[in-house]
């Protein structure tokens, strides 16, 4: 299994007492309400502190100077995975709890952790049931999966709901290039080929200096704030629906987990700028025309920059099957899955065996007819 030996976010579980039974809600993504299952209280989910509008960018290079107002810094008690290094945050009066992301027992208490406070989320969409039964028809989709793990995954144990953090940033850009524009033209010449002489069309491109400018504003750049999972698989779950972001309010998170962030905001910008560079490219381009195109050089200046600290769901199970940890994940919006490809020895072979039978027979067949 790959696991990530880098040390990972906290991540944490917030809890809500029932006003009449004092059990804990959760929040329910069918009803959009917060339930207790002890007594059947339901409640709905109140309006959060940022919420009213829409959601509020932060300025980039305050942050990254140390300048962002106290209430924008929380900090988080956390617990050390000793398997794969994920760190997560849980009640304090749990003295243990299971890690999410490979099914270890966590014990070790690492301290707290200072971190800028999410700004908004993508509430919970799928249940339990509905992600478990994606992964499952996943798992039987795929060819030479192991029967066992299927109904194993099956009739587990429950998926955990994790909130996994993102940046996004905005930024305004201005570019100006330098380059040539090619346009293609063709001349006839004759050839010898087999003996004869003929005639063919042959491409040439003739080139001329190009210059300009280009601009481009960008609007949510998302990029991943996590290394707990593969980001081959959380890269899978696109595309999220980031036009239906609420602004972030605890409630939401009651009954499930919220990992924090371990991508720190420069290097998530350094990703989102790589991103840029390549849609600026891609306009400077189409501005130069043409049917072929070369670039030397590209001045862009970026202003503006913008960010938030977003949470988006995802359903994950991590089982051990005979002696294997799979990891599986679940856009909780849409259903798409992710996750380790398991492979059956047992599939494999039975399937070689009767490739090499039917080869052999299609041989037979052809030496007997000839």
């Amino acid at each position: 299994m790959d696991v990530s030996d880098a040390p990972a976010a906290p991540e944490q579980e917030h809890r809500f007492p029932c006003d009449n039974c004092g059990a804990d809600f959760r929040f329910d993504p069918r009803a959009n309400r917060l339930i207790c299952d002890h007594c059947g209280n339901t409640q709905a989910v109140e309006v959060g502190p940022w919420s009213g509008g829409a959601l509020k960018e932060l300025d980039f290079r305050r942050a990254v100077a140390g300048q962002l107002d106290a209430e924008e810094i929380e900090e988080t008690r956390v617990l050390s995975c000793p398997n794969c290094g994920a760190q997560t945050e849980f009640d304090a009066n749990l003295h243990a709890k299971e890690c999410p992301f490979c099914a270890t027992p966590v014990v070790t208490d690492t301290g707290t952790h200072r971190h800028i406070k999410p700004r908004g989320l993508l509430p919970f969409k799928l249940s339990e049931a509905e992600a478990r039964k994606a992964m499952t028809d996943w798992l039987g989709r795929l060819w030479f999966a192991p029967n066992g793990l299927e109904e194993y995954a099956r009739k587990g144990r429950r998926m955990s709901g994790i909130y996994v953090p993102y940046w996004t940033f905005d930024a305004d850009t201005k570019s100006a290039y330098r380059g040539e524009r090619g346009t293609h033209y063709y001349e006839t010449r004759t050839v010898m080929r087999d003996g004869k002489r003929k005639q063919v069309r042959v491409r040439k491109t003739r080139w001329r200096p190009a210059s300009g400018r280009v601009a481009r504003f960008f609007d949510d750049v998302l990029v991943l704030a996590s290394k707990s999972l593969p980001k081959r698989y959380t890269d899978g779950l696109s595309p999220w629906d980031l036009s239906e972001l609420a602004p972030y309010r605890p409630e939401y998170l009651a009954g499930f987990r919220a990992e924090g962030y371990q991508v720190e905001l420069d290097e998530g910008f350094a990703e989102a700028r790589d991103f840029m560079d390549r849609m600026i490219l891609r306009d400077v381009k189409y501005d130069i025309g043409g049917d072929a195109q070369r670039v030397h050089d590209v001045d862009t200046k970026v202003s503006d920059v913008t960010f938030k600290h977003i949470l988006l769901p995802v359903w994950m199970a991590a089982y051990k099957y005979r002696g294997e940890t799979y990891r599986f994940v679940v856009n909780a919006r849409t259903g798409r899955v992710q996750g380790e490809r398991p492979w059956s020895a047992w599939k494999i072979a039975v399937a070689v065996i009767l490739g090499l039978i039917v080869a052999a027979g299609v041989g037979y067949v052809a030496a007997t007819t000839q």
